[in-house]
């Protein structure tokens, strides 16, 4: 059974058949990750563009990096900055938008009144549970053709790697 991935590697082992740096099974494993991803990132896309709420995937995403964030129930704008992976202005713009939404709230720390502290609110938590157990169904059906032990093989392997680039 091929993929539009085998035709893919198979133009290019054509194309550079005398070429020893070229790897057809580095360059299949690669895009079938970035079409695993992109995939699962259309999903994500598509779902937020048609739910009924005002609520958005960044708006999500500024949620998710809250809750499963290593600090107890707060975290700061630049941590959350830097977790979500974005600038602290748009952080800033992200946090106004859920602020206004009553998702979030931010509390000057008592403890070094310079730090903002940003905590979701029983809002933000409920808004967070009913869009994460949406999100990781559509991550389950974007693997659903692998077996429990199938995952477990696949989880082994994608560690190795990891490990071996040092995350």
């Amino acid at each position: 059974m091929e993929d539009g991935v085998d035709q893919h590697v198979s133009r290019w082992s054509a194309f550079w058949k005398d070429e020893a740096a070229f790897a057809p099974e580095v360059e299949g494993a690669l895009v079938r990750m970035k079409y695993i991803l992109r995939w699962i990132e259309r999903s994500d896309a598509l779902a937020f563009a048609h739910n009924d709420e005002d609520f958005t995937l960044q708006d999500f995403k500024t949620l998710h990096v809250l809750m499963v964030q290593p600090w107890p129930t707060e975290a700061t704008p630049a941590q959350l900055a830097e977790a979500a992976n974005v600038t602290r202005a748009a952080m800033t713009s992200r946090l106004d938008r859920l602020e206004s939404a009553g998702l979030v709230t931010r509390t000057i720390d008592a403890a070094d009144r310079r730090r903002v502290l940003i905590r979701p609110t029983p809002e933000g938590r409920q808004m967070w549970n009913k869009y994460i157990f949406a999100g990781i169904a559509r991550d389950q059906a974007a693997l659903k053709a692998l077996s429990v032990e199938e995952l477990g093989q696949l989880n082994g392997l994608l560690r190795k790697v990891l490990l071996s680039l040092g995350e």
